[in-house]
């Protein structure tokens, strides 16, 4: 595939697109990918830490900021953020005003007034925006759209998206330098597009509203810095009246998982070992609901349609090759992506709705409609925030507990990590 990848551009005769990346810690991951196999040439990186950038920056070689209006300021069509969780929006909309594409991880806005800005400035610019979400790629998830597409199982009636993701002590620290740093903050409904993004992908729906519940029993403390509690459960109601349920984040127990119940049928990915392994889909019917030719059930793994070698070497199952691949195509086409600034901003935007939820106990949270002036309007003043950065009147707590600072012996564990890492400051 690597081969028809490159024939077809080449057919083209198009230049590669210039692409700098902010961050270099999970940044990494798409300034190797953006390579001519995808039509994208790495020209430029930028992060604050500048005794990480500058090597990365040397063993890629290209050129290196520490200043982001400087680099903004290279020659280039396309930037990558990877930056903090909730920095993303205020970056993303001085890219677009600079004439460049953008590709957001994780997070398009840590505001509800983050996200309206965001969405006018792709309005205005008329520049291809992103969400670089990876797990909709993965070969189950692009099998189960494939199939949900056919009709098979029907109009999506109830859905289930789950990533689970818990780590040693010593990992979530060391990526959680600094007590100030995001992930000692975030709120546990915050992190949701990975299990939501490949909902709104295979099924084409849109949240309306949302209830949120926070889970912060005792016997689940960690020897860190975070302040926040490890898990939620988030209720989506979706514009064709269909409930989705998302569950996560770092509760104990590894879990990636998503399930889809229609009309006539329902499939699911088999539970196991998620997008580190081959990853099964199972599709069934009820036996007095058969069309002909239909099996009561079936079980499979699936691959990709197409590049399924260039995505089994890329990381997440298969995401950090189609991302970028995705942003390349949109940026080519000129044609917005399926992961546009309204989805991306409408999946992000659940996170924080579903805290003012869990903050009152799951009380239903309607979700405006992004593409609507006139419903975002009223959320463009809107700054509520639980990041230490966005400290104002009525900033909320990062945990139903309230501010629930850390304990002392599990800060002095993480600061002994965070020396480890090179990182002196508190």
């Amino acid at each position: 595939m690597a081969s028809s990848a490159k024939s077809k551009r080449s057919n083209r005769r198009e230049k590669p697109i210039r692409v700098g990346v902010i961050g270099v810690g999970r940044g990494m991951g798409f300034a190797h990918g953006a390579t001519d196999l995808v039509g994208m040439k790495l020209v430029a990186l930028c992060d604050s830490w500048k005794e990480r950038v500058r090597p990365a920056g040397k063993s890629l070689g290209v050129a290196t900021y520490t200043d982001y209006d400087k680099f903004l300021e290279h020659d280039m069509d396309a930037v990558v953020l990877a930056n903090y969780f909730h920095e993303h929006a205020p970056f993303a909309i001085k890219a677009l005003h600079a004439g460049k594409h953008v590709m957001s991880e994780t997070s398009c806005n840590g505001t509800m007034a983050e996200g309206v800005a965001l969405c006018r400035a792709v309005e205005q610019t008329g520049l291809i925006y992103m969400l670089a979400e990876n797990y909709p790629f993965t070969a189950f998830n692009t099998e189960m759209r494939r199939v949900y597409r056919t009709g098979e199982i029907g109009e999506v009636h109830y859905a289930e998206g789950e990533y689970n993701h818990p780590m040693t002590d010593h990992s979530t620290a060391s990526i959680s330098c600094g007590e100030n740093h995001w992930r000692n903050w975030i709120p546990s409904t915050y992190y949701c597009t990975h299990a939501l993004a490949p909902l709104m992908y295979v099924t084409n729906t849109m949240p309306v509203s949302v209830n949120g519940l926070s889970i912060a029993n005792n016997g689940i403390e960690r020897m860190t810095a975070r302040r926040s509690d490890p898990g939620s459960v988030i209720l989506c109601r979706m514009d064709n009246g269909s409930v989705f349920r998302m569950m996560g984040l770092g509760l104990p127990g590894h879990s990636n998982y998503y399930r889809f119940h229609g009309a006539r049928g329902a499939m699911e990915i088999t539970r196991g070992p998620g997008y580190f392994g081959p990853g099964q889909v199972r599709v069934w019917h009820d036996e007095w609901d058969l069309k002909e030719g239909e099996l009561t059930e079936r079980t499979y793994v699936p691959d990709w349609p197409e590049h399924a070698d260039l995505a089994r070497r890329a990381g997440h199952g298969g995401g950090d090759f189609f991302t970028n691949f995705e942003f390349a195509n949109a940026i080519r086409s000129g044609r917005q992506p399926f992961l546009n600034v309204y989805r991306g901003v409408a999946m992000s935007s659940v996170g924080i709705l579903a805290w003012r939820s869990a903050l009152e106990e799951g009380k239903p949270v309607n979700v405006p409609d992004f593409r609507r002036e006139r419903q975002r309007k009223p959320f463009e003043d809107d700054h509520w925030s639980p990041f230490p950065e966005h400290a104002g009147p009525g900033q909320p707590p990062p945990s139903i507990r309230g501010m629930n600072p850390p304990r002392k012996e599990g800060l002095a564990y993480a600061r002994k990590v965070w020396k480890e890492q090179g990182y002196t400051r508190k």
